[in-house]
């Protein structure tokens, strides 16, 4: 039998094992699906163009023609093969080319999909914002954070709208996730930790090369743009990612998701103090970009939040088996989030401060103690409980599919979308100023307001011209 010397003994040991589970998982509620068959009208209709046909370009493609009324009219590739296959999934009348002028020329094109690699990014989607289409950019909206001011003032024309396509902020796990910190559920946030693992070849960009790949099927020129000019390499086309000079590693493809994600639940707005470590540990196919980086990140205080810091993290060569998530740490309690799904823990806060006066001249503790009681009459019910929820999205349900939804919406209204180039420079100007910082070795300075930073570089990514 345990000899508890006190009241006090017994309470800790309670303490300490007490967890209360707060019944079953909570399924969200999600938008109610639309009607295929609904009529739209012709003002309605939305003609779609596709420029940059890789995996994610068609599958953001796939979502969008899930809303009624929207119709694919082009295709753009500097890879011949990704416009026969755009051709025989939609339809082999539509408009395919390696030009992206082409696409934005065209009248019948009212929005346009940007799925290229990122150093063409925000060319494009400038382009297209000046010849009036409506743009969804894939993430991140920029290669380098100087560039990004040009679309938050390009997206300010009127019947322009620009949305970002980091998907998790249309996400209702996210939004219940919003509300449950914005109410106080975990007390004063102090830390979020996120990260985003991998252990597989083609986590790890390893992505598979056609066997027809040529200097015949490939326009090698319009793909690397305003990026340093190199022999044919079609290796860096199709694992563009791995290049240094193309993409943005992990920080751009990886880092910029968790931001935007933190940003949308907590209504921050950016950090000002970047630090990034890492390097290239596994992967060593020829490729520059780190496949382990770490980041640390001060967020200040604002109206919505106090301080806190945030540490995030990759590595494509997790034993573990690879795994995404976030943590939110706060005061009372703390927010675990997946992909589909939350785990809310809250601990009631000590009722009493507790003492250590046992170095104390004994007439001092008996003291010390006489008005410590007075103070904090110590009770049994007074259990410090640990209260477990869990909320989960509904089986089926698709954060990709409501974000492309959302988009075209804002495309017929002409409202402003969630995720605009604010929020997308807010979110990619520290992802990549992390990049700048593993590569200098040191703190970089960012201004969440002004979205500028004395470190970022001049852009160097420019339209790809061709005669």
């Amino acid at each position: 039998m345990t000899d508890f010397r006190s009241r006090r003994d017994f309470l800790r040991l309670v303490t300490s094992t007490a967890t209360l589970a707060a019944g079953a998982t909570r399924v969200l509620a999600q938008p109610k699906p639309d009607d295929k068959c609904a009529k739209v009208s012709a003002n309605d209709r939305i003609g779609l163009a596709l420029i940059g046909a890789g995996g994610q370009g068609m599958g953001d493609t796939r979502a969008a023609l899930e809303v009624p009324g929207v119709e694919l009219v082009a295709a753009c590739d500097v890879y011949d093969g990704r416009l026969t296959r755009a051709r025989e999934i939609w339809c082999d009348q539509i408009f395919t080319t390696r030009d992206y002028r082409a696409v934005l020329d065209r009248k019948d094109v009212d929005a346009v999909i940007v799925g290229t690699p990122d150093h063409l990014h925000m060319p494009i989607a400038l382009a297209a914002l000046e010849a009036g289409k409506h743009v969804y950019c894939e993430k991140p909206m920029i290669r380098l954070a100087a560039e990004g001011l040009k679309l938050v003032e390009a997206q300010k024309r009127p019947g322009r709208v620009l949305q970002v396509g980091s998907q998790r902020t249309s996400s209702i796990v996210y939004a219940k996730a919003r509300d449950l910190v914005a109410s106080g559920a975990i007390g004063q946030l102090n830390l979020v930790e996120a990260w985003w693992n991998r252990n597989t070849a083609l986590g790890a960009w390893q992505y598979t090369i056609p066997p027809d790949a040529s200097p015949e099927n490939i326009d090698w020129d319009r793909f690397l743009g305003g990026a340093p000019k190199r022999p044919f390499e079609p290796v860096r086309l199709f694992r563009w990612r791995n290049y240094d000079d193309y993409g943005t590693g992990v920080a751009g493809d990886l880092f910029v998701h968790l931001f935007s994600g933190l940003h949308c639940i907590t209504g921050a707005i950016g950090p000002t103090r970047v630090y990034a470590t890492g390097g290239l540990r596994y992967w060593k196919d020829g490729r520059d970009a780190p496949d382990i980086l770490l980041g640390l990140y001060d967020y200040p205080k604002t109206e919505k939040h106090a301080e806190f810091t945030l540490s995030l993290k990759v590595n494509f060569a997790d034993g573990a088996g690879g795994e995404e998530g976030f943590r939110f740490v706060g005061s009372e309690g703390m927010l675990s989030l997946e992909r589909d799904g939350i785990t809310l823990t809250r601990r009631t806060p000590e009722r009493e401060p507790g003492y250590t006066i046992g170095t104390f001249p004994q007439k001092l503790q008996d003291e010390f103690l006489k008005d410590y009681r007075q103070k904090y009459p110590e009770r049994l019910d007074q259990v410090n409980e640990s209260k477990v929820e869990r909320f989960q999205a509904p089986r089926g349900y698709s954060d990709h599919r409501d974000h492309l939804k959302g988009f075209i919406e804002c495309c017929r209204t002409g409202k402003a979308p969630y995720q605009d180039a604010v929020f997308g420079l807010r979110a990619a100007g520290p992802a990549v100023l992390s990049n700048v910082s593993l590569a200098e070795r040191r703190p970089v300075a960012w201004d969440p307001e002004t979205m500028t930073s004395p470190s970022a570089a001049p852009p160097v990514s420019k339209p790809a011209r061709k005669g």
